[in-house]
This record gives structure tokens, C-alpha cells and sequence, in this order.
């Protein structure tokens, strides 16, 4: 007997519904739901233990997303039929949900959390990860796990100046903004995406109309948890606490930490400070106190350094490295800086540094995108890497993290629609983070800029970028622009903004409170704005414009579009015209067919290689037009003919019958014409009696006097006998 299962729907203003239902599937998990909207449907499961790890001062929470083949009725790709590692579009929805999560669970709940969304049926017409912040929420909401205050999610877009509610990948395409927008019934608490040059005033009101959506999806999952008897949540053991610690670490520490944030240090002198402070205090303990509560001296030591840090900068409007909270760090820049890159930049603000490169190929080295949700390609691509060193760390390398997935794909997006649509290349940058002490992925926007307009990618507009943070304690805030690490750490949010000098064209937003009032997000996007043209300003200086031309040992690429049924021909049988072609040029040829053409591009550092590649291409679709004249040259002598080839289309032969080189009777080609001559010949097209072309010397020769050898009033020649010419000579 199928299980009693409780549903609510949720009506989008176009009439589109999405509905949540509970009670029929995954009924072992502490909550699940499967969410709908269309044919699209993901199953979200919440676990959490019922204790928490002796020792754990954090969250261990995991956020999983997956999308299974099946789903769209498709085999996984490569040689294992059966998904495997997630892919980076997977990831990034994992972070987008645990963004919103994480923040506003209990601060003292500590207990291994799981949340699983599996997308188990896909719709061409709706994007999956735009319901996974739902399916999410709706999950712990039908469970006892301490979640008290539900989220949604909801992507946004602007078509013809009107705002979508989870756009469809059509709508998408031609759309202005694509952002993903997570929030509580109070206030936002995430945004990320990407712009097409819109104002600060138009990503406040895209937010606004998102946050209208999201608390309509949260009060129907409210319904669902009453319709369900609202489960009572689970009784857990918080955090232990003892005030007389407290007190004691407060007196020894707070006011050396005050001092300490005040003294404008560098980041490994304020830590060594830092580390002198907690040394001292940890020496007014026994070795019996600190065994059973060294970790509590430890929790109340970083509690006391937060509060010094953030009071400081709240009453003073002094930060760690002593700047006013809308100074931005001195930066320096410099470019072409590898040698044998195709484009290279290095861009250092303070204490953060990216090395970036540019690679630029054919679209053989476009990245493949092969999900149930998406398939397709780039033609654009960032990679992001963030070494141990870059923080003075020494850690195993256990492949590309969650992180770095995270920002490479957020400086991707601010850079992309500033690439020219008629750009030929393939572009992958690379970005190496060699320092980090805050805001290392607009180190990686803004050196992704200068190698691309070091390589002569002929960039739309420049773009750089800014993280700004924010110190609030209810009643007072101080937004800061281009945070540390520690003020990103210590601080309430961080807000990344990217932008060329006409608008915004990414953004990511993370809030650590329950709550950012608009008037503070406003305050943050027009600071936002001032500090980044400081910095677009800083990257003009280095270099204002694309370079005209690649470098010389990049390669260059040339496109021509030839007729589809010309590209057997090119390729020749078994490919042998065009691998023997690439030998001979040193090219790289690519074609790609579509709408029955050809797309050949052509990729080669010297540009002889290159005009040999074109003039194959012109001999090869070559096509004589009929009456007009061409210029050839005899390449073969035979009985009846010279085999002879146009000069502007070497190796397009044709046949020069005998009876079309001269008016008079040619018993032998060689009485005309020999082995290499150049002459004009007229194109007769094709004869019909041969089906062959067809192409004349004479027809361009003067026709000489008739002469039919009689005299004067005599009579005619008579005409040969009908019949076969043998049996006439015969008889």
C-alpha cells in the first residue's frame, strides 16, 4: 500500500508550479522530500547524528548534489558506465546550497549533518540546481534536526526588462542577469552570479524581487511541517561553558588584542603577536587545568581576539593593517612576464598575489560539459589553483578542492561576455595563487584581464573586481573595502563584486549573520564601485587595450567556411589529405560541420604554413564559372590531350582535349604545346557527351580565313559516307 504523502504547491507568477510532497520515499532519513517542477524532480534527504564528536568545535556538515544519467535517459560518459567523482556544475551547486545552510544552523550544534539532493528526472525546460536550496530546506524542515530558521533559493533573470522567477535555459540565454539568490524570511544571506554590465541600483532590485519569491517557497514549506503534526526538534548538547574562564582569558587577553589590532602590522607579524598573547595566557593555567579545559582557554582566546579586532575597527574605523575602512592595499602589476606563455600577467594588491596565463587553441580544446542537465561546451574557461604556500602552509595535496572550483568558476563568470562573440580562439586561462592574505579570486579576475589583453585577445572592455566585508554589532557597522583574510574571517560578510568601468558583471555575496539590511548593501555595492575603478585605473596603467596582434609564438587562427560537400575532399581518404597537409604546414587544422558547412580552422605560428593551407582550400573548392578565362599550365602530355591545372587553384586538373588547342587539324598535343607552359584557356563547362569538363585554347585563338581548297565556282567537297569510320576507310 503506497504510504500517505503530504504535498503543498507552490504557484510562480507565470502560472508554473512547483510542488514538494513528503511521506513516500527515503522514509529511514530524519526528513526527505521530492521537489517538482515540470517533469524535473530531485529527492533531498537531511541525517544528522543524535551526538555530536568529543572535540569538535564546528559544523560537520556536507552538502551532496548529484545528477544521474538515468534521469534524462542517458548512459554516463567515458569508459565506466556509472557515475563517478562529481563534476564542477555539481560542485558548484553543493556550495551554493551550503552557503545559505551552514551560517544559520545552531551556533552550538555540532553534530555530523548530511544533506543529499539527487536529481532523479530532468526537464529540458527547467534548471535543476535552482530547486536544490528548496529541496534542501523542505528536508530538514520535515525533520526534528535543530534547523529553526528555513531558506529558499531562486535564480533571476531579466528578460526585456522584466524579472524571472527560474528562468528556462532559453530565457537564460537571452537574458541580462543570471543570479542564484539564497535567503531566510528575513533577510538574504547569498547571491551569486553573473551580469551583463547592470547598474548597482538594478542588482538591489533583482534581489528584492528574488527575496519576494523566496518567502513564498518558505512559508509553503512551513504548511508542509504543519500538515505533517511539526515534528518537536531533537533535544542536543551544546557547547560547555564556564564563566570563570571566561573571565580570567578576557582580563589577561582582550586589552593586549586591542592594542595589537591598532599597530597596522603584516600578517606574519600580527599572527606572531597574536600567538605571544595566547602563549601568555596559556601559561596562567596548571597542566591539570588545561587537560580538562585547554580547548575551552582556546575557544575564549579567538573569542576575545574576534571582539578586540572588530571593536577596534567599530571605534576607531582602524584596521589590521591601518587602513580606512575605503582604502584599498597598494598594488602593482606587470605583464608579459613568462616568455613562452601566449599572454601572462602578475597582479599583487597587498599581501595577495596572482600569477595568471593565458593558452589560446582551436575548438578541438574547447572543455566538454556532458550532464543530464547540460551538454555542450566552452570556449572560454578559468582554472583556479590555490597552493598550501601561498598562506606559508605545508599541506597534502589531495586534487582540486570545492574552493577552488568555487572561485575560478565566479572570476569565469566576470570575465566571459567581455570575450568578443567573434573571438576564434579557444581561451583557457590559469590562475596560480602565489600569495593569499585576502580576496585572492579578484587577484584572479584582475590578472586574468591583463594576460588576456597581454595575448591580443581583442577583450570588450577591461574588468576588475573587489571584496568587501562588513563589521557589524547590531547598531553600528563599518563596510570595508578590500578585506584581509582576517576581516573576511572575523567579519560578518563578504561580498565580491566584479565589474568593467560601464557596470557590474559578476558578483558573490556570503552573509555570516541572521540578518543585512538593504540600506547596508547599497552602502556596500556604491563603496564597492569607487574601489573598483581605483583598481581598473591601477590595471590601465599597465596596459589599457589588447595588444593588436598575438604574440609571435602564439599561434594564430584563421577561419574559412568552405561548402559541406567539400569537406571529404580536405580530409581525403582516411584523412590523408589533411594529416599530410598539417606535416607539410606545420598547422593544426580543425573542421567542424555545421548547417551543412564546413568550419575550418586553421592554427599555426608561421604564416606561410598558414597561406599554404588556404591556397589547398581555394584549389580544393575551386569552382570554374562557364565562359569565363583561367590561366593553366600542362602538367601531363597524353595521346589525345594536355592535362592541365589552374595556377590560382594548383592540383584542379582538367583535361585539354587535342581538338581544343588550335583551330587548324593538331595530329599531337606536342605540335602546340609542351610540358610546363602557361597559357589561357576559356571554361566550356561540362560536355555533354563526355559528362566531363570541358575547357578550350582555340576558343581564345582567332579563328583563321575559311579555305576549302576549290576553285573559284567548282563543286563542293562531298561529305564522307555515313557509317562507322573504320568500315569507311576500309571501303
Amino acid at each position: 500500500m503506497i504510504p500517505k504523502v503530504t504535498q503543498e504547491t507552490i504557484t510562480l507568477a507565470d502560472g508554473r508550479t512547483i510542488t514538494i510532497e513528503t511521506g513516500k520515499l527515503a522514509k529511514q532519513a530524519d526528513g526527505s522530500v521530492v521537489v517538482r517542477m515540470g517533469n524535473s524532480m530531485l529527492l533531498a534527504t537531511a541525517v544528522s547524528a543524535r551526538t555530536s564528536n568529543p572535540g569538535v568545535d564546528f559544523l560537520p556538515l556536507t552538502v551532496d548534489y548529484r545528477e544521474k544519467f538515468a534521469a534524462a535517459g542517458r548512459f554516463p560518459g567515458g569508459f565506466f558506465k556509472r557515475e563517478a567523482r562529481p563534476s564542477d556544475a555539481e560542485v558548484l551547486t553543493m556550495r551554493l546550497v551550503d552557503r545559505v545552510l551552514r551560517p544559520l544552523f545552531p551556533d552550538d550544534y555540532h553534530a555530523e549533518t548530511q544533506i543529499m539532493i539527487q536529481l532523479m528526472s530532468h526537464d529540458d525546460e527547467v534548471m535543476p540546481d535552482a530547486l536544490a536550496g528548496l529541496a534542501a530546506s523542505a528536508a530538514l524542515a520535515v525533520s526534528d534536526i535543530p534547523f529553526y530558521n528555513l531558506i529558499s533559493e531562486v535564480r533571476v533573470g531579466r528578460v526585456d526588462g522584466q524579472f524571472i522567477i527560474n528562468p528556462s535555459k532559453q530565457q537564460l540565454e537571452v537574458s541580462e542577469i543570471d543570479m542564484m539568490i539564497g535567503a531566510s524570511k528575513d533577510s538574504v544571506c547569498m547571491v551569486e552570479g553573473e551580469m551583463k554590465e547592470i547598474s548597482e541600483k538594478e542588482m538591489v532590485e533583482a534581489i528584492k524581487f528574488a527575496h519576494e519569491a523566496i518567502k513564498v517557497q518558505i512559508e509553503a514549506q512551513e504548511r508542509m511541517r504543519a500538515a505533517i503534526g511539526s515534528p518537536a526538534y531533537r533535544e542536543y548538547e551544546g557547547e560547555k561553558e564556564d564563566e570563570t574562564i571566561y573571565k580570567k582569558v578576557r582580563a589577561a587577553a582582550y586589552d593586549k588584542y586591542y592594542a595589537i589590532a591598532q599597530e597596522a602590522s603584516s600578517k606574519q607579524e600580527r599572527g606572531e603577536k597574536f600567538g605571544a598573547v595566547k602563549e601568555e595566557v596559556v601559561a596562567l593555567f596548571s597542566e591539570e587545568e588545561l587537560a580538562e579545559n585547554g580547548d575551552l582557554v582556546s575557544k575564549y582566546l579567538y573569542k576575545c581576539q574576534k571582539e578586540a579586532v572588530r571593536n577596534v575597527i567599530l571605534d576607531l574605523g582602524i584596521r589590521l593593517d591601518g587602513r580606512k575602512t575605503t582604502e584599498i592595499r597598494p598594488i602593482w602589476s606587470e605583464v608579459d612576464y613568462l616568455p613562452s606563455a601566449h599572454g601572462s600577467a602578475i597582479f599583487t594588491r597587498g599581501e595577495t598575489q596572482a600569477l595568471a596565463t593565458v593558452t589560446l587553441g582551436t575548438s578541438r580544446e574547447a572543455n566538454v560539459i556532458d550532464l543530464p542537465s547540460e551538454q555542450g561546451e566552452e570556449r572560454f574557461y578559468l582554472h583556479y589553483n590555490f597552493p598550501p604556500f601561498s598562506t606559508g602552509e605545508a599541506k597534502p595535496l589531495r586534487g582540486t578542492s570545492r574552493r577552488e572550483v568555487g572561485h575560478g568558476n565566479l572570476a569565469q563568470r566576470a570575465l566571459k561576455n567581455m570575450i568578443p562573440a567573434d573571438c576564434p580562439y579557444t581561451v583557457r586561462i590559469v590562475s596560480e595563487v602565489l600569495e593569499s592574505n585576502g580576496s585572492s579570486s579578484m587577484a584572479t579576475v584582475c590578472s586574468g584581464t591583463l594576460a588576456l589583453l597581454d595575448s591580443g585577445v581583442q577583450m570588450i572592455k577591461p574588468v576588475s573586481g573587489i571584496a568587501m566585508g562588513l563589521i557589524t554589532d547590531g547598531d553600528r557597522f563599518a563596510v570595508l573595502s578590500d578585506i584581509l583574510g582576517d576581516e573576511d574571517h572575523l567579519g560578518d560578510m563578504d561580498f565580491k563584486v566584479t565589474g568593467t568601468a560601464d557596470g557590474i558583471t559578476a558578483c558573490q555575496m556570503d552573509i555570516k549573520i541572521d540578518g543585512l539590511r538593504y540600506d547596508i548593501m547599497e552602502q556596500a555595492l556604491a563603496q564597492a564601485k569607487d574601489g573598483r575603478l581605483h583598481i581598473l585605473g591601477k590595471l590601465n596603467e599597465t596596459l589599457a587595450t589588447p595588444r593588436p596582434e598575438v604574440k609571435p609564438h602564439a599561434p594564430k587562427i584563421i577561419t574559412r567556411v568552405i561548402p559541406g560537400n567539400y569537406i571529404g575532399a580536405l580530409i581525403g581518404p582516411g584523412g590523408k589529405v589533411i594529416q599530410e597537409l598539417q606535416k607539410a604546414s606545420g598547422t593544426t587544422i580543425v573542421i567542424n560541420e555545421v548547417d551543412e558547412q564546413g568550419i575550418v580552422e586553421i592554427l599555426g605560428t608561421s604564416p606561410d604554413g598558414i597561406a599554404m593551407v588556404l591556397a589547398k582550400i581555394d584549389s580544393i573548392i575551386f569552382k570554374p564559372e562557364i565562359g569565363e578565362t583561367y590561366e593553366v599550365r600542362v602538367i601531363k602530355m597524353l595521346d589525345f590531350g594536355a592535362v592541365v591545372e589552374y595556377t590560382q587553384a594548383p592540383g584542379n586538373e582538367v583535361l585539354l582535349h587535342v581538338s581544343e588547342l588550335a583551330w587548324e587539324r593538331t595530329e599531337k598535343p606536342s605540335d602546340v604545346v609542351n610540358m610546363g607552359d602557361v597559357f589561357q584557356v576559356k571554361y566550356l563547362g561540362i560536355d555533354p557527351k563526355t559528362r566531363k569538363e570541358k575547357v578550350s585554347r582555340k576558343q581564345l585563338l582567332p579563328r583563321p580565313p575559311r579555305d576549302d581548297k576549290r576553285p573559284e565556282g567548282g563543286p563542293r567537297k562531298p561529305f564522307p559516307p555515313r557509317g562507322d569510320a573504320k568500315e569507311n576507310q576500309e571501303g
